[in-house]
């Protein structure tokens, strides 16, 4: 069977629900990763109202669309940032946010992501996509030079605030896709190996793989699906254009517009960047993972009405299935 292509609706959160499902389904996605904000999936409410989560149920059945995952990146980048100030206030509920005294907000936080797996498992989808934050982020440019005592802190923080969480999505049978990403505690491939550590190695904390923000790294996301194969619990299609090469423009975009074309590279249109499509999926399929593709739109240069579906054909012409015999079986005398 095909793995199901659905659309991530993080973009979409300033559209209803009910519009975000009824054109996902006239454009032919199978389903949805529904993001936490927006009125598309709501915490607190899908855990306290009987009601909500048949309501969601049907609004899906409606449109002939399935979910395989949740998705709370917003909330979950609060639980162990360093600082918290009016950026967070901007993203958060506003129970979240509280008074805004930066503890209390990762507390909160924390408690938060804990119930996401709760509502997960009410709907009956075992993956929630999502950030962690990062207590040493703010150190990434190493000067002034930061004493490998922080760094290691740093880790330490991170790991003492998500376990509690982890024991949650482990009682509910839930796992945790961590999107490798910069301003997270795992941004490449060196500091995912590093979080996997901190934790222990625990099965409940996985991997959502988007390849878009390897590749502004200069990362191989071809490799990092091979050397992390067991900890990719979901996917994300994402494409990046990297348009250094003028002496002027760089990765870490000089505080441009997010589609000022002087910026050193953007988010474009599926199948128009640099990410090398074909032997990622190759990868994703020698890896043996069936899980759902999901198509991210973050193309700020593009109307999203056009090239969503245009993705969708794009993935889809690419999503082919495993060999069903080994190339050695059929030329076997055998």
């Amino acid at each position: 069977m095909p793995r199901p292509i659905t659309l991530f609706t993080g973009q979409w959160a300033d559209l209803p629900f009910e519009e975000v499902c009824r054109l996902a389904s006239e454009w032919g996605y199978d389903g949805l990763e529904i993001a936490c904000w927006g009125d598309h999936f709501e915490v607190d409410k899908a855990l306290s109202d009987e009601t909500y989560i048949p309501r969601k149920r049907a609004q899906l059945e409606k449109y002939g669309l399935s979910v395989y995952a949740i998705s709370n990146h917003l909330v979950g980048q609060a639980v162990c940032d360093n600082p918290i100030d009016e950026r967070h206030k901007g993203i958060l509920p506003a129970r979240i946010w509280g008074d805004g005294e930066p503890e209390g907000v990762r507390q909160r936080a924390a408690a938060e992501m804990a119930d996401t797996a709760r509502a997960a498992a009410k709907l009956g989808v075992n993956v929630v996509v999502g950030f962690t934050g990062s207590p040493i982020w703010h150190f990434v440019a190493m000067f002034p030079p930061v004493p490998q005592s922080m760094i290691d802190a740093g880790y330490e923080e991170f790991a003492r605030r998500w376990h509690p969480i982890l024991d949650v999505y482990d009682e509910v049978g839930v796992r945790f896709a961590h999107e490798v990403h910069p301003s997270e505690i795992a941004y490449d491939y060196h500091t995912t190996r590093r979080t996997l550590d901190a934790l222990g190695n625990r099965p409940a904390f996985g991997l959502n793989w988007d390849p878009s923000h390897m590749v502004w790294q200069g990362c191989d996301p071809v490799n990092f699906i091979l050397d992390f194969a067991e900890r990719i619990y979901h996917v994300d299609c994402k494409d990046t254009k990297v348009r250094m090469g003028d002496g002027r423009r760089g990765i870490l975009s000089s505080h441009l517009p997010w589609a000022d074309l002087r910026r050193g590279w953007d988010f474009v249109s599926t199948g128009h960047g640099d990410v090398p499509w074909e032997d990622c999926f190759r990868a994703l399929n020698s890896i043996g993972y069936d899980g759902p593709i999901s198509i991210e739109w973050e193309d700020a240069g593009m109307d999203r009405l056009v090239g969503a579906p245009q993705a969708l054909e794009f993935v889809r012409g690419l999503l082919f299935d495993p060999p069903t015999a080994s190339f050695d079986a059929a030329f076997s005398s055998d």
